[in-house]
């Protein structure tokens, strides 16, 4: 992950803003990519930059000896051969100078869980609920073979009802030269009821007398 040089403002807002939800600089443990990037550094960054400061204190927490197992070196001596002040307090085991750090972390990392369960829910609050719908065929029969099956499919298709929708159409024959009119529609389950719209279509008994569901399929 390049951030170009991090001594420079820009570097370093870009290295903060990426730590803002990474914990190392690759991968979910520290690498040889971290120790570089915390050598560029060479100390705490000032300002602002919560997140890359939280990095770099959990980073100078390991020893000198852990950091080289990275792949990289050991922080650099001093003249007179002393550690430097990072470097001696990594070997001291005893003394814990970043007590408040898991707290630090288990802290974000907590609000950044928060934040990402927020956003699901939001987004999944926008999502249409699913409407249950249904594709029936009716066969819908004359009186005799007078009948003006045109009037008759017309007076049926005259039937409006929220969530109801008419589809196709077309006349099958029954003998005696009577045809039947069998029609589909699409109805919203939640709002269409199958019995009452076979009684509206009985009313017209001039033309109407009876009517069977051939098929009923949910969708």
């Amino acid at each position: 992950m390049a951030f170009g040089d991090v001594k420079t403002p820009k570097g370093l807002e870009e290295l903060n803003k990426f730590l803002a939800d990474h914990s190392y600089i690759e991968g979910y443990t520290p690498s040889k990519a971290d120790l570089s990037v915390f050598d560029a550094l060479g100390k705490a960054p000032a300002g602002n930059n919560v997140h890359a400061q939280r990095w770099y204190r959990h980073i100078a927490s390991f020893s000198s000896q852990e950091r080289s197992a990275w792949g990289g070196q050991a922080l650099p001596q001093v003249a007179g051969g002393k550690p430097t002040v990072a470097a001696a307090a990594d070997d001291d085991d005893d003394v814990d100078l970043f007590g408040s750090e898991d707290e630090e972390e288990s802290a974000e990392a907590a609000k950044l869980k928060e934040e990402r369960l927020a956003a699901y829910n939001a987004k999944k609050s926008k999502k249409p609920a699913l409407i249950a719908k249904s594709s029936i065929i009716l066969d819908v029969k004359p009186w005799d073979d007078e009948t003006d099956m045109k009037e008759m499919e017309n007076k049926v298709r005259s039937i409006e009802m929220d969530g109801l929708l008419w589809g196709a159409a077309k006349l099958v024959p029954v003998g005696y030269g009577i045809k039947k009119l069998q029609i589909c529609c699409v109805i919203e389950d939640d709002k269409v009821s199958v019995d009452l719209l076979q009684e509206k279509i009985e009313e017209f008994e001039d033309h109407v007398q009876s009517v069977d569901i051939a098929a009923f399929n949910k969708i």
